[in-house]
């Protein structure tokens, strides 16, 4: 335990009252100098005096809370089903769903709607009004930092790219040219095509360009082990994107989610189906989804249940195919932009060599022909670079570049 600071002693005035004139006034002047330093030291010790006395209320403040809360009872959750007259409501407790009929007080009856979520005591008394519900995972899906991805960092792609905007990004910026012509915008698109055609950087660049809240997930993500639980989680992705709308919801991989529908039996398989029917409800269901668009996206096409690919889900059905050489040349320049390339590097005969690469093949060239101009000790990157790391590529099995042909649509 802290001992508190001693007190200084007390200057004592002991002057001679013989003494000359000058010299009893300088005898006062040395007294009141020490009067002043012990002034300011008690002044001080005061202080830290106050500081102590406030830090031990609140300890003393915090302890009390925590003897309060130790000697309560715990508190459960429950739903209110039906709020009756004369102050009586049904709720449920979550957990055994066991419906109980109780009181609940004059200050909390007047707020009180079905289906609201309250914690009850022991005795199925409320004692307070929670909040909605919301999954933690569903709020951390949504994108505060947009992502550094332009229009124009996207190559080979442009017809694409402007059937993205036109369906996603004019419907939120400019709907009175929707109403004049007096239809309705494109409710869902989806983005189908071999991997690393630029899909996903697509839909980032989404993202960046409009104002609207952006929430990210993959279908994998809504895969869950517990019954209900993918298809909950879906519910508040949807609910949350309604209350912060205009909202863009992008959906990766939804092959994990929206296979076709089998007559498997196992658990997994049947919780996988729920899930996809939740998110087929929130597509198209009876409650107005507002401005809300989707964009979705897949390598496997081929694997959709027909269901989620009808009008009015996915309006739009993008197919982002692999560059062809003019688009490869595009995809070779915007990688190179930040580069140190020499002027002999033919953008046009590379693009050429590279039949068959997808816009994540020819990023890897990039790159690898900058790590040739290092190996070598240059700073430029010259077109002989771009030819070994072409060959390099081709020569590791385990880059082998697959082209559209092995992918399936119907």
């Amino acid at each position: 335990m802290s001992r508190s600071p001693s007190i200084p002693d007390r200057p004592h005035r002991d002057i001679d009252s013989d003494l000359p004139d000058d010299e009893r006034l300088e005898a006062l002047r040395g007294h009141y100098e020490d009067l002043v330093d012990v002034n300011e030291q008690l002044s001080d010790q005061l202080d830290d005096a106050e500081d102590r006395r406030e830090r031990l209320r609140e300890k003393v403040d915090r302890v009390e809370r925590e003897n309060e809360t130790l000697k309560s009872s715990s508190l459960y959750i429950a739903t209110v089903e039906d709020v009756l007259d004369d102050e009586e409501v049904i709720v449920k407790q979550h957990g055994n769903n066991q419906e109980v009929l109780t009181e609940v007080s004059s200050r909390l009856v007047d707020d009180l709607e079905p289906g609201d979520r309250v914690a009850v005591n022991d005795s199925f008394a409320i004692q307070t009004i929670l909040n909605a519900e919301t999954d933690a995972r569903a709020q951390s899906m949504e994108i505060t930092e947009k992502p550094a991805v332009a229009y124009t960092d996207i190559g080979g792609i442009d017809e694409q790219v402007r059937e993205v905007r036109e369906a996603v990004e004019q419907p939120l910026a400019e709907p009175e040219l929707f109403d004049e012509v007096g239809i309705d915008p494109p409710s869902g698109v989806l983005l189908y095509g071999p991997p690393g055609t630029g899909k996903t950087m697509l839909a980032k660049a989404v993202a960046n360009e409009t104002d609207a809240t952006f929430i990210k997930m993959a279908g994998s993500e809504l895969v869950r082990k517990f019954i209900g639980e993918g298809s909950r989680l879906v519910r508040d992705l949807f609910e949350m994107a309604r209350e912060r709308q205009p909202a863009i919801i992008f959906i990766d991989e939804i092959d994990a989610i929206a296979t076709r529908r089998t007559e498997s039996k196992t658990s997994g398989d049947a919780e996988v189906q729920r899930t996809m029917m939740q998110l087929l409800s929130e597509m198209d269901g009876f409650e107005a989804r507002g401005e809300v668009r989707i964009i979705a996206a897949t390598n496997r096409f081929d694997m959709l249940d027909r269901a989620i690919l009808r009008p009015g889900r996915f309006d739009r059905l993008i197919e982002v195919p692999e560059p062809d050489a003019e688009g490869r040349e595009q995809i070779l320049e915007i990688h190179t932009r930040t580069m140190n390339v020499s002027d002999d590097v033919d953008f046009a005969a590379l693009a050429a060599d590279t039949d068959g690469y997808s816009g994540a093949d020819i990023e890897s060239l990039a790159t690898e022909a900058g790590m040739f101009a290092i190996r070598n000790d240059r700073d430029e990157v010259s077109h002989q670079d771009f030819t070994e790391a072409l060959e390099k590529i081709e020569e590791d099995d385990s880059s082998d570049v697959v082209s559209s042909a092995g992918y399936f649509y119907q």
